[in-house]
């Protein structure tokens, strides 16, 4: 009986030394695979130190980059696709979340998915063997490194001189912050530096290069926007200190919080602006008995400034042309519309979007008209919506690759109101 014990408790302690070994030795490999999945992470922010870290200094900027700061009215509800998609929030964004997910499913290569990321993730073109990682985090909806954060932009020392393909910023991978400034204070942080860049158009279009007529230019041409540059708008003009230290209340610096959508107030204080930016339609036209056909013609003012925002490849636009008899009675209606596809985009260069400052678009069409109809009026809409719709397959193809309802739920959302067409502009004419 004592011998019968003395073998049972053996048994037990090796069985509970082998359950902690096992134990021990899972933690042991855990910890391991935690330290390399965040080694890669540690090495980008080595260089791309988080913007949580620059708060400590720059709260008022954080702070707005961060969407935290004036969540007025007007940013709300005239700027909603704003303030879903802050600088802050670039790899955050379901979003990006939701077009990157549906992009993927047309299986893009390493490149492609690289060059998509690089304004998102500016990290991308100093470590783009990281690229993958970073998908995977997005797709997941756990982004664990940022997107475009302070250093994202203070890091840029130039921007290429020639007309390259985007993004054409130059990151330069040391401790020094660039901006504006002339007399930065020393500090035990960061070394700081002037750059004249930061005082010019092309640094911001080395993103948003579909904003402008030439990317390489510093200032806007044309006549309504003489020296105007892309901040003078987008980063309200205020005064203060950009730390929280202290600082000469009169100097001039801009808000991080890059509103756009809406500036009621500049759009307001001039008219030609408002008439210069946003497009209008002329139609031609020729009828027959048996037709109506001719040309839309899209202008764009010489405001070299795309309208509307949005991204410069996903942005789709719709031309509705509709031909009525005298009654109203709709005889015959064409959309056509302008803007690639998922399964084309980022493959081969990139084209100009269907409206850009200081372009006319011919629309040639050509409608046939019942028999017995008497057409007396043509009108056409233009409408846009922000990203591609995609095919039933496609968007069943993605939402099967999401882990519950709850997600599945939110990328419907996101794309049933981010493909909706909005109107633009309208025109009709007597025939």
């Amino acid at each position: 009986m004592q011998g019968r014990r003395r073998i049972i408790t053996a048994a037990f302690l090796f069985l509970a030394i082998g359950v902690i070994g096992l134990f021990h030795d899972r933690a042991i490999a855990e910890k391991a695979d935690g330290q390399a999945s965040g080694d890669w992470i540690s090495e980008i922010e080595k260089i791309f130190i988080r913007s949580e870290d620059c708060k400590q200094c720059h709260d008022r900027h954080y702070e707005e980059w961060k969407g935290a700061r004036e969540q007025t009215p007007d940013l709300k509800t005239f700027g909603r696709v704003d303030a879903a998609l802050l600088h802050g929030t670039s790899l955050e964004s379901p979003v990006f979340r939701t077009v990157l997910g549906l992009w993927i499913q047309t299986n893009p290569t390493a490149e492609e998915r690289t060059r998509c990321l690089s304004c998102h993730v500016p990290s991308t073109t100093v470590f783009p063997q990281h690229a993958e990682k970073m998908v995977t985090q997005v797709l997941a909806g756990k982004p664990k490194i940022e997107g475009i954060g302070c250093a994202s932009c203070h890091l840029i020392k130039s921007v290429q001189t020639t007309a390259a393909p985007p993004p054409t910023f130059v990151i330069e991978p040391d401790k020094t912050m660039y901006g504006p400034y002339a007399d930065p204070e020393e500090n035990l942080v960061h070394p700081a530096m002037q750059s004249d860049l930061y005082r010019g158009a092309n640094f911001c279009a080395s993103c948003h290069f579909d904003k402008v007529k030439d990317v390489t230019q510093k200032n806007l041409p044309g006549e309504i926007l003489q020296g105007t540059i892309c901040q003078d708008c987008h980063m309200e003009p205020s005064t203060g200190s950009s730390t929280s230290k202290r600082g000469a209340m009169t100097r001039s610096i801009g808000r991080h919080w890059f509103r756009g959508v809406v500036i009621p107030g500049t759009l307001l204080k001039n008219r030609n602006l408002q008439a210069e930016w946003m497009p209008r339609i002329d139609i031609e036209t020729a009828k027959s008995s048996a037709n109506v056909e001719g040309t839309v013609l899209v202008k764009v003012g010489s405001l070299p400034h795309s309208f509307p925002d949005g991204d410069p490849i996903l942005k789709q636009f719709f031309l509705e042309i509709t031909v009525k008899d005298i009654r109203g009675a709709v005889l015959a209606s064409e959309t056509k519309r302008f803007g690639l596809g998922y399964d084309k985009i980022l493959r081969g260069p990139i084209p100009d979007p269907f409206i850009k400052g200081g372009n006319t678009r011919k629309v040639p069409f050509s409608l046939a008209v019942p028999a017995g109809g008497s057409p007396t009026l043509i009108e056409a809409v233009l409408s846009y919506g922000l990203i591609p719709d995609p095919a039933p397959e496609l968007k069943k193809q993605y939402l099967a690759t999401l882990p519950d309802d709850k997600d599945r739920e939110a990328a419907m959302k996101v794309i049933e109101e981010y493909t909706q067409p909005r109107m633009l502009t309208y025109r009709a004419k007597n025939l």
